[in-house]
């Protein structure tokens, strides 16, 4: 079984200021090579690569921290270098492979709903208004007032939040690290929440066939599966994702799957 340690366990400070205003700049990137298998996993490598190549000098620990942060990922992207700060902090550190991953499945989460509320729905309409107003007064203004407002909070985010994130996980690690396998497994705990979560919000699998007995009507979805488990559909169709994962599927050939099913299932009017 490979190991989740790092070959080289040496640890030295070597990430710098510089280093992590280049990771911030990059990190605007996050999303440039979205895609719905690894969803922001490209550009996430992309913005954290600088780092990883002056912390890792074996290449054999370059390669197994390349390969975990190829790893499905996705959050919020204007808050996404407060995550690569603390993981920067972590790989600089040199901790197990299983706790960094943990800690960005914990983070990503609960970070991207926080993004969608503070950003989407209360900075943008607000300087997009402030901007709309002016324009419709007349004032040529109102466009450029609106690009400033948002883009000085956007690039404030980004470069401020890097920088915050690794204090934090220096600090963090420092007071933390006597204990460093209660930190894994506690990781490893909320992020397996964390999933269970998204899986329970963003996965739809409603049955919509009703049985007639006599004068009785038996709806399959709210009167027999919501009184074993709600929620049971969705969770029965994630383990046989993960299932049929596990045997090598592409995960392309799952999406086509899930279409078709969802697609042949809307059309015979069972889903």
């Amino acid at each position: 079984m490979e190991s989740n340690a790092y070959a080289d366990q040496t640890k030295e400070k070597v990430i710098t200021a510089k280093d992590l205003n280049k990771m911030a700049w990059r990190g605007l990137f996050v999303q440039a090579s979205f895609n719905y298998e690894r969803m922001q996993a490209c550009g996430w490598l992309y913005s954290i690569i600088p780092g990883l190549k002056k912390i890792h000098k074996n290449k054999d620990d370059m390669s197994k921290s390349m390969m975990m942060h190829m790893e499905f990922f996705n959050t919020h992207p204007f808050l996404v270098t407060f995550i690569e700060g603390i993981v920067i902090a972590m790989e600089e550190n040199k901790e197990n492979i299983d706790t960094i991953r943990g800690i960005k499945i914990a983070t990503m989460g609960p970070l991207g709903g926080i993004g969608d509320a503070l950003i989407w729905l209360t900075l943008l309409p607000i300087s997009a208004g402030i901007g709309s107003a002016l324009a419709i007064n007349g004032s040529i203004a109102g466009p450029f007032v609106f690009l400033l407002i948002f883009n000085v909070i956007h690039f404030g985010l980004i470069y401020g939040l890097m920088h915050y994130g690794y204090r934090t996980g220096v600090s963090a690690l420092k007071t933390l690290n006597e204990d460093t396998q209660s930190i894994s497994r506690a990781a490893s705990i909320l992020g397996l929440a964390v999933v269970g979560g998204l899986i329970a919000t963003y996965i739809r699998f409603n049955l919509t066939l009703v049985i007639n007995a006599g004068q009785a009507k038996v709806a399959i979805q709210e009167d027999v599966l919501d009184k074993i488990m709600p929620g049971l559909l969705p969770l029965a169709y994630t383990f046989l994702m993960y299932y049929l994962l596990r045997k090598g599927k592409s995960p392309l050939l799952l999406i086509g799957i899930t279409l078709l099913v969802g697609i042949i299932g809307r059309y015979i009017g069972l889903l």
